[in-house]
C-alpha cells in the first residue's frame, strides 16, 4: 500500500478498497467496479471509465453483463465468477482480451467478494 492506495496485487484488495472514498478509488491506476449480488453496478470508478475508453455514460443501477460490459458476458468471465460466488468466497484471477478501446488490449482481472453481497471487479491494463 503506497500513500494509502492499495496495490493492485494486494492480497485482500477488497477489503483495502471497501476503506476507501469514492474519491480516492478514483485515484486508482487501475478500474474498480462492484456489483451486487445479481450483477448490478453499484459503484463505477472514474479510472475504468477513463482505461476502457467506454464513455461517460450512466452505468451504476445497470447490469454489468448485459447493459454495460456484454463481452464479459462470456463463460470464460462471468461463467467464472457466478460458479465460485455459488461455491462461496470469490478470490480469482485471470488474464482478459478486449476493450471499448482497444479490442485487443490484454487486462489483468481479479474479482473478490465484496462486504455483504456481491463483488468487486479490478481491472489493471497492460
Amino acid at each position: 500500500m503506497q500513500d494509502n492506495k492499495p496495490d493492485f496485487d494486494a492480497p485482500e484488495l477488497a477489503r483495502a478498497i471497501e476503506t476507501l472514498s469514492a474519491d480516492l478509488i478514483d485515484t486508482l491506476p487501475f478500474g474498480c467496479v462492484r456489483l451486487d449480488a445479481n450483477g448490478i453496478v453499484v459503484f463505477y470508478s472514474t479510472t475504468e471509465r477513463q482505461l476502457s475508453g467506454s464513455g461517460d455514460r450512466a452505468r451504476v443501477g445497470l447490469d454489468f453483463f448485459t447493459q454495460v460490459a456484454p463481452c464479459m458476458s462470456a463463460p470464460a468471465f462471468r461463467g467464472r465468477l457466478e460458479s465460485a460466488m455459488h461455491a462461496g468466497r470469490l478470490d480469482l484471477e485471470f488474464g482478459w482480451v478486449g476493450d471499448f478501446d482497444d479490442a485487443q488490449r490484454e487486462m489483468r482481472v481479479r474479482v473478490q467478494s465484496a462486504t455483504g453481497d456481491g463483488c468487486w471487479i479490478f481491472i489493471q491494463r497492460a
